[in-house]
């Protein structure tokens, strides 16, 4: 996690950057703000409050040369010197302007940031911060006049929710640096001009990415190719999902032999469950990584997607939490399916 108490704006300026395929236009502003006590730590809040819990982390890529990625060339270039701030961040701005086609794309400000002492790790880094603030809220200002008070609407943005933004960290440079990011306006696939097109993103593959990774693999291999291997209810998959989390919750390291021994079991499905791995992690040009360090914060988000549910027709949803033994399953003499469930104290 980065934190972020002592950091300031050490250089910041604002270009303009419309939609491309609409014909709208870019505006690049030839002045780096000088900013005033009061305006640095407003735009400091600004800028970081989305990020002050964001654990998951990426890396610069591109797939022939990391060089050849525009975002990674510029920011680069202003590390190496400050002074080339301006010019770079216009480069910027024509980089994003060139990746903003999608009908869908609304124009706005974007913001070019250096910031000084970032702390991560127990360093002090600096950082770039790339922003855009896509969308104006309505406020309202309120005056004294004469015996009463006047009331006007302004247009503007609002402080407390960031559109989009890129902190890139002046640390793993060889790798693409360390770069944290949000979107909070697009969520479908003109999302992508943002992560994809324009900064052109990997996941860091740390802690917390492995830990997500295997409980994504189990949570696949459970639900989609488990049924295809045999026959299985609802039950004994919601059984495996609660065993899966409960064994990244015990256990500090994670061992690829000693969670199928543990939880997958049986040795046919332990070999379908391995060769599943395989082919998961070939699709999605991942390395094979069967040792890490459990993230404890990965597992925290990825439980409340584990939630393990039987929907019987449209009567019931029956969430499942543990102990496999306690439930039955069956047919009565009419056909009729049921699960029968054993319980102690009811609250």
């Amino acid at each position: 996690m980065i934190q972020f108490y002592n950091s300031t704006i050490s250089k910041c300026i604002i270009h303009f950057v419309g939609n491309k395929s609409l014909d709208e236009h870019i505006k690049f502003s030839k002045t780096i703000f000088t900013l005033s006590e009061e305006i640095n730590y407003v735009l400091t809040n600004y800028f970081f409050r989305s990020f002050l819990k964001k654990e998951d982390f990426f890396n610069l890529y591109h797939d022939v040369d990391l060089n050849l990625n525009e975002i990674y060339s510029y920011v680069s270039q202003i590390f190496e010197d400050s002074e080339r701030f301006h010019e770079q961040s216009v480069n910027l701005a024509k980089h994003l302007y060139e990746q903003s086609t999608h009908p869908k794309i609304k124009g706005g400000e974007f913001y070019v940031v250096y910031f000084k002492n970032c702390l991560f790790e127990g360093k002090t880094i600096d950082a770039i911060g790339l922003f855009k603030s896509e969308n104006k809220d309505t406020f309202l200002k309120v005056y004294p006049k004469g015996d009463g008070f006047e009331i006007e609407s302004e247009k503007g943005v609002n402080i407390n929710l960031l559109d989009k933004g890129c902190l890139i960290l002046n640390t793993e440079k060889d790798n693409g640096y360390l770069v944290s990011v949000v979107d909070n306006t697009n969520k479908g696939t003109d999302a992508k001009y943002w992560t994809d097109h324009f900064i052109h993103l990997r996941p860091r593959e740390d802690e917390y990415f492995n830990t997500q990774r295997a409980l994504s693999l189990c949570k696949s291999f459970v639900i989609s190719e488990l049924p295809k291997k045999m026959e299985v209810s609802k039950a004994d998959q919601a059984d495996l999902l609660n065993r899966s989390v409960s064994f990244f919750k015990e256990k500090e390291t994670f061992n690829i032999d000693e969670f199928t021994k543990e939880v997958i079991g049986q040795p046919l499905l332990i070999d379908s469950f391995n060769k599943y791995k395989t082919e998961f992690q070939c699709e999605r040009g991942l390395t094979s990584v069967d040792n890490f360090q459990i993230s404890n914060s990965a597992v925290k988000k990825q439980e409340r997607v584990f939630k393990s549910i039987i929907k019987l027709d449209k009567n019931f949803d029956i969430y499942i939490h543990g102990k496999r033994e306690l439930i039955e399953q069956g047919i009565d003499d009419k056909g009729r399916r049921y699960y029968k469930f054993y319980y102690t104290v009811e609250s």
